[in-house]
């Protein structure tokens, strides 16, 4: 179900996105960002894990597949950034660890079209779209009970 959907006038904006839903996540959360090459994926969960733990830079797990980060004081569920842009096969993400993100982590996922068959349904989706017109929109997709943590964060 499409929760909102929301116009990203620039890169910043991508960065605020990603780090209201930060202060939200709990053990359990998978995020899916998806959409095509250079529509922004990256740069909102950039912004969404410094503001999880307070990273200054946060690399790209383009050729590692995985990064793992934990929250300040080593408080709460670490936070999993899977690009599964090289995957080869969908069964290679449990070598990545992945089992142990979905029980004690919180997922967030690049390019989750390579393993849509592995996922639960009560993940929540970031479509991103990249308009004609320019900018950016992002439709934000997931079950009903995702819309109360969004209104919660300001998000939505």
């Amino acid at each position: 179900m499409r929760l909102a959907s929301i116009v990203l006038a620039d890169e910043d904006a991508a960065v605020k996105l990603g780090a209201k839903l930060a202060p939200g996540l709990q053990t359990g959360d998978i995020i899916c960002l998806e959409g095509p090459l250079g529509a922004g994926k990256t740069t909102c969960a950039r912004g969404l894990i410094k503001a999880f733990c307070g990273a200054r830079e946060v690399p790209s797990p383009t050729f590692t597949l995985v990064e793992t980060y934990q929250k300040a004081q080593n408080s709460g569920a670490a936070l999993w950034h899977f690009d599964l842009y090289r995957l080869g096969h969908p069964r290679d993400v449990y070598e990545l660890g992945f089992e142990d993100a979905l029980a004690e982590g919180i997922c967030l996922i690049e390019w989750p079209d390579r393993i849509e068959a592995l996922l639960p349904p009560e993940r929540l989706r970031l479509v991103f779209h990249i308009p004609q017109e320019g900018g950016r929109r992002i439709d934000i997709v997931g079950p009903e009970i995702w819309r109360q943590r969004l209104e919660a964060t300001g998000l939505i």
